[in-house]
Formats: structure tokens, sequence, C-alpha cells
């Protein structure tokens, strides 16, 4: 409700009221959405403006272009080796702080049990908006940032759920664990299948057409009708808009032409800026400090509380997915913030709720409030305090050097497209193509001349070339197989091998990644093969980085045709080659070595030759060299 301005006035107040703190934001170095919220705290001292913050408006306008922006831009891949610890934290993880929270607020600061319970269902849910920010311009490891992410994607759509159950339960008067399990299902699984619908739908309708204005349009669809259909049908609509932008942006996006591309996503930037200055800038208008004053015991015990659980969620429950580095651990703890969500849930608690209703907004503004200004504008300096994030001068250059021959050769390309398409002149492109050419000679000489000067930098280009390779393989499998050139069984077989490589090679491969360090190889192993075995065992070894030369060969003992591999075997190596044909080769390795030698781990041994699937000889040399 606006008492002296209109609508429009105010809105044009707050976009530039935005603006200025983005400016001065980066001028100070002050996290954007920090800066909001004291903008907005501000404006709410000294400013006779009063707000209406209504739920149903954040949930159905300003939530779903949040959401569907951070899940189309989400790396699917990544995702999806990390959804076993993302469901972990996003689902029993939201469960434990509730009930962690509902019991501290309870014993601390004296609410009744069912409202500590409300309490801690509102309050479950991360917000990492601010973190996400910082993460993207400091450059953090991709994986902790769609750790981040994807937790906080999915708890969104867990907590609203466990919120409007524990509601539903008070109201009652009772409680069935089977029920609320099933209820849940029900809830957060029919967004999931609705979201995936329409944005499957949408998404193969995209492929058809090359309109960029329409395809945006059809993103916007899915983005506001996924939430909308799902709400309709008392389904998860946050679950919808996730799991829709997941979707549009894995297939949809492959659909679009480069100009579509670059507009669809230039839209959603922009879409979810527009939101979060909203947001932020409202959590600001909305925070009574006078409340905020009267209820700071509360208020401290709900921070103890959220901190306290959070600490337990992440550092007892993230054991039990996929390994996370300690000082990762430290990160998904301070980053847990609370945001936009948290005071959606309490605004919008009933009626019946009036005595405790206004302590509980109190506290859970006092607890975004915390998370914003405190956690969030600290995060930066952890990160760099705890070595997440390692800035160099090197670096920095190479990106710079990098980014300028990435962007020439792309207007090289381009300009190379329009004289095929008869757009430019012959004539012109000549005129052109010599000038860039000698451009691009200068810019490819600069990136080398950064690499040579910095080996780790020309490791970490050459780890992620070669899984960008890899990721380029398991595309071509799957495109193989869905144009009915290969069967399932052999998707399966050839995409497990890719898949092992991507997940579990890459360290040891890059201990390899120079080609000086075959100085070191100090053994040479001669492998024979079977015909059946001798592409997954190249694939194996290759992908840990260590050399083979095939030679071809025949024997009529073996009954069928083999080959001979011959491998060089670093320093220290011999168990990893070995280990690598164990599991690559259908048939056990037999190891030929003396019997004075050691034997590799999970190898048989003997002096036999029993082939079958590799048969293994390893000898010691002094020098090695490759022509």
């Amino acid at each position: 409700m606006v008492e002296s301005l209109d609508i429009e006035v105010l809105i044009l107040i707050l976009f530039l009221v935005s603006s200025l703190v983005a400016v001065l934001g980066r001028r100070f170095r002050v996290p954007y959405t920090v800066g909001l919220v004291l903008a907005g705290l501000v404006l709410s001292l000294r400013s006779p403006i009063e707000v209406e913050f209504s739920p149903e408006i954040f949930l159905s306008l300003l939530l779903p272009p949040l959401l569907f922006e951070a899940a189309f831009h989400l790396n699917l891949e990544q995702l999806r080796s990390n959804l076993a610890t993302i469901l972990i934290l996003a689902v029993p993880g939201v469960i434990l702080n509730m009930l962690l929270v509902g019991v501290i607020v309870w014993w601390g600061a004296g609410l009744a049990f069912s409202i500590a319970l409300v309490f801690g269902a509102l309050i479950a849910a991360s917000d990492p908006v601010a973190v996400v920010g910082i993460f993207r311009k400091l450059g953090a490891p991709k994986r902790l940032a769609v750790l981040l992410e994807g937790e906080s994607l999915l708890n969104d759509g867990t907590a609203v759920v466990i919120f409007n159950l524990t509601l539903a339960t008070i109201a009652a008067n009772s409680f069935s664990l089977v029920d609320g399990i099933v209820e849940f299902i029900r809830v957060a699984g029919g967004g999931v299948i609705i979201g995936l619908t329409i944005g499957w739908v949408i998404s193969r309708f995209i492929a058809r057409i090359d309109d960029h204005l329409v395809e945006t349009m059809l993103t916007t669809v899915v983005a506001f009708g996924s939430y909308w259909v799902a709400e309709e049908i008392h389904v998860s609509g946050v679950l919808a808009v996730v799991a829709a932008g997941l979707v549009s942006g894995s297939i949809g996006s492959r659909g679009m032409s480069p100009t579509t591309r670059i507009v669809v996503f230039n839209f959603w930037e922009f879409a979810a800026f527009l939101a979060n200055s909203v947001v932020f800038l409202l959590i600001g208008l909305q925070s009574d400090v006078r409340s905020l004053l009267t209820n700071w015991q509360a208020i401290i015990w709900a921070v103890v509380g959220v901190l306290a659980s959070r600490a337990v969620v992440v550092y007892l429950l993230s054991n039990l997915g996929r390994s996370i580095p300690r000082n990762w651990r430290h990160v998904l703890f301070w980053s847990g913030l609370r945001g936009a969500i948290a005071l959606t849930l309490a605004l919008s608690l009933p009626t019946e709720f009036a005595q405790s209703r206004e302590t509980v907004i109190s506290m859970t503004f006092g607890v975004v409030l915390f998370s914003i200004i405190v956690q969030g504008f600290s995060m930066d300096r952890l990160l760099l305090r705890l070595k997440v994030i390692e800035t160099s001068e090197g670096r920095m250059e190479y990106e710079r050097r990098h980014a300028r021959a990435l962007a020439t050769r792309a207007g090289f390309n381009h300009l190379k497209q329009l004289s095929r398409e008869g757009l430019i002149s012959t004539h012109t492109w000549e005129n052109l193509r010599a000038i860039i050419e000698a451009r691009l000679d200068v810019l490819t000489t600069e990136v080398q001349e950064v690499l040579h000067a910095a080996p780790d930098l020309e490791t970490q280009e050459l780890v992620t070339a070669r899984r960008e390779m890899l990721r380029a393989q398991r595309n071509s499998l799957a495109t193989l197989r869905r144009d009915g050139v290969i069967s399932d069984m052999t998707y399966e077989e050839l995409v497990t091998e890719v898949d092992a490589s991507i997940e579990n090679t890459l360290d040891a491969w890059e201990q390899y990644a120079h080609k000086n360090e075959l100085e070191d190889v100090c053994q040479l192993m001669m492998v024979v093969v079977q015909e059946s075995d001798l592409r997954a065992a190249m694939h194996a070894l290759s992908n840990r980085g260590i050399y083979s030369t095939h030679i071809h060969s025949s024997g009529a003992f073996l009954r069928q045709q083999n080959h001979l591999l011959l491998v060089g075997i670093p320093e220290g190596k011999l168990r990893l080659a070995v280990e690598a044909l164990r599991k690559s080769c259908k048939s056990r390795v037999e190891y030929i070595a003396s019997p004075f030698d050691e034997i590799p781990f999970g190898v048989t041994s003997s002096l036999e030759v029993n082939i079958s699937g590799a048969t293994v000889f390893v000898f010691d040399v002094e020098r090695c060299e490759v022509i």
C-alpha cells in the first residue's frame, strides 16, 4: 500500500535505487544483495513510504524468475554427479534443520512447541543468492557452486511443502507419519512431474522454430506456467519451476540458434536481476527496527538455532554423499543464508497464530538480516582465507589474453559464415581475413607465452580440455543411441567408460599432462590383450595419463586375434596401470613377473601364460623417448 506516491513512481524509484546500489557496490566491493538490504533499511527509517509485502505476489511473480534462471544455468552433468549429496542436504537436511531449530527456540525463546516447529519449518531453507553472486565474481570451484545452488533450489521446495504440512498438522491437531510421508511424496513428486512435462514439451517445440522473440516468450511461459499449473492442482509450484528450468536449460537450449541462446540468456539474467532487486529492497523496507529491538532475545536464539542446525546438517550429513573437502564444508556452513522464501512463509502465517505471529515475523526478519549482512558480507574474505579461491596476476593475465583470442576467433568465424552465405562480398572478406588472421596469430602467441610462464595454468587448461573432450564423447554417444546407430546395451557400456574417466581419473591424468614428464618412465609394460578388450584397455590407460603404443600381432595359441600394447610406466604407477587393465578387461589380468617382485593388489600372479583378458609383462628401463 502506498500513501504518498503512485505505484508507478515507487517502482521507478526502486529501480533507480537498485541501479545506484549496483554501481556503488561494485565501486566499494560490497555484495549487491547486501547493499540492497542496507538501502532498504535506510529508506524504511527516513521515508514515510509503506509497502505491503504480499506473499502471493512474491510467490507468483518474483519467485519463478529467480528459480527458473538459476535452474536454467545449472550444469546438469555436475548436478547429476553431486545429486546424492544435494538430495541429502535438501530433504533430510531440511527436516533436521526444522527439528533442531524448533527445539532450540522452544527451549531458549520460550515459544510454544508447535509455534517453534512452524518457525523451524519456514526458516529451514537456505537462500544463498548473495553468495552465488560472490562465487561467480571471484571464480569459485564449479562443483562447490553447484552444491550450493542445487541444495538451494531443491530445499526451497522441500521447506514450502514441510511448512504447509506442519500447518495442516497443527490445524488438525493430529499427526500421522505415514500420511505425512505420502503427502510429501505427492506434493513434491507431483511438482517435479509437472515441471518436467511442461519443460520437455516446450523444449521440443522450441527445437522446431527459429525466432528468438517467440522462443524467449516460450521460456517465460515455462517458468510461470509450470508454477501456476502445479499450484492449481495443489502440488509444489517451486519444485515444478526448478524441474522445468533444468529441462529447459539442458534440452531446450540445444535446440536454439546462437542468436536465440544469447537473447534468452540475457533476458533471464535481467529478469533475475530485477526480481532480486525488488526482493532484497523489500526485505529492507519491511524490516521494522523497533519490533526487532523489542524481540532481540528471541532473535538471538533464532540465529543460534539456525547456525547450530546448519553446522549439524553440513558437517554430519555431508559425510553420507560424495566426498567434500573440509574447507568446502566450512563454506557450505557459512553460506546457509536465509532470504525471501523464509520471509514469505512467515508473512503468510494464518490469523490463528495472532498471538505469536509478530514474534515469529520479527525472528524471521532478524535471521534474514543477520545472514545477509553478516554472513553475506564476510563470504568473500572467508573464501580467500580458506584458500578456496586463490587468485594470481598470472591467472588474470591469462584470462584477459585468452578472452581476447576467443572473442576475435568468434568474430572471424562469424564473418566467414557471412561470406559463405553471400552477405558480404568476397573482396571485403579477403581484406578482412588477412587483418584478422594476423591479429589471431599475435593473440595466440600471447596466450602461449602466459601458459609457458605458468605451468600450473597450462595443466589446468589441458585438464579442462580433456574434460570437455570427454563430455563431447558422452553427448556423441547419446546422439548415436538416439539415431539408432548403437544399441542401448552398447551405449550403457561405453558411457560408463566415459563417466568413470570424467569422475575418477582427472587428478591422475593431470600429473602427466606435460610431455617432459615422460622422462619419469622407469618401466616398460608389454600387454597382450584380446581383441574384445583392446579398445577398453587403451581408453583406460589413456584416461589415466599413461602412454601406450599399439602393435599388431597374432598368435595361434590364443585361438583368436590378439594385440600387443607397449606401455610406459612412470615410477610408482605400476599399480595404477594394472588396476586400469583389471577394471577395463572383461576377463582376469595375468601379471607375469619375477617371483620376487611385488604383486599389485587385486591381480593374480602366475609364471604360466594362461591368457584370458590381458597378460602383462613388465621390464625395467633406463630411458624412454617418444618418436
